[in-house]
């Protein structure tokens, strides 16, 4: 009787372990009986944060823009900024489905939420929050030891060019994500973070909008020193012809113009450092 008292002791604990559960970045609090075998991904920085843990292997379906790290394109896709195909994910069994409080439409979260699958939501808004989320998901995952080890690589990167660029004199900066309709970030997108960390000054940070929609005339107003966009390697520069016709703007008089790496300066995920580090390299350019 005791040695099978022990074992039904033993079951139950493992059992209780093995359930795992987490607060998400909108303050739902997500449970799992046990860390997750099939997880779907619905942004790109959701993917590259489970490939930086060790969990790539457990992602059944993604959204067709998630394409880093290389075998993140091997994976199933389930839609992209169309709408999600609700058959297709029901069909891959998932257990756990990751989304994008922001970036992905609150209607679409919510049919994905009405298949009765946990779903756990990111929004970070500052560099420092990046970690946290892999930690997070390590938990749900079950790989807390590659979480951990990421989140260390990513804090002690992040404090490098904390103390690299701390008290540098500040540079005004206008971010242009959109040309028609021209449009911006405030100080809650985490790219404004980004800027804080090297030293810039969003000169749209205190709008209400995420994304809002500016015209010339108050970028001109604003009279950045810097003009900054991000795009591929390569990419065309017809963007910056509007800007240089403008003389009296300082970033047009002293050239600063620059385009930064789109999908590590944009994606919040653990190749943001690298994003950090050409946004800072460029506003130091700036300050010269």
């Amino acid at each position: 009787m005791k040695l099978i008292f022990a074992l039904a002791m033993s079951v139950a604990s493992a059992s209780v372990l093995a359930a795992v559960s987490v607060k998400d970045d909108v303050g739902a609090t997500i449970a799992l009986a046990q860390p997750a075998k099939r997880i779907i991904s619905l942004a790109p920085h959701v993917t590259e944060d489970l490939f930086a843990i060790g969990a790539g292997k457990l992602i059944v379906g993604a959204v067709n823009y998630s394409d880093y790290p290389p075998e993140a394109n091997q994976i199933e896709r389930i839609g992209g900024y169309n709408g999600f195909d609700l058959e297709r994910i029901r069909a891959l069994k998932p257990d756990l489905i990751i989304g994008w409080a922001t970036g992905n439409p609150e209607r679409q979260l919510d049919q994905i939420k009405s298949l009765g699958i946990p779903v756990f939501l990111t929004f970070s808004k500052k560099m420092s929050d990046v970690p946290t989320v892999l930690e997070r998901l390590g938990t749900l995952s079950g790989n807390e030891a590659g979480a951990a080890k990421a989140a260390k690589s990513y804090r002690d990167q992040l404090a490098q060019l904390e103390r690299t660029y701390a008290g540098r004199k500040p540079v005004r900066v206008f971010y242009q994500i959109w040309d028609r309709p021209l449009m911006t970030i405030n100080n809650t997108q985490i790219i404004s973070d980004v800027m804080r960390v090297c030293g810039g000054v969003n000169v749209f940070g205190t709008q209400v909008d995420l994304t809002p929609k500016v015209d010339v005339e108050a970028v001109l107003a604003a009279n950045p020193d810097v003009v900054m966009t991000s795009g591929e390697p390569g990419m065309k520069t017809d963007w910056l012809v509007p800007w240089k016709k403008w003389k009296n703007l300082k970033a047009t008089q002293n050239n600063q113009f620059y385009m930064l790496p789109k999908d590590s300066v944009n994606r919040m995920g653990p190749r943001l450092v690298e994003g950090g580090k050409a946004m800072c390299e460029a506003l130091e350019k700036a300050r010269q």
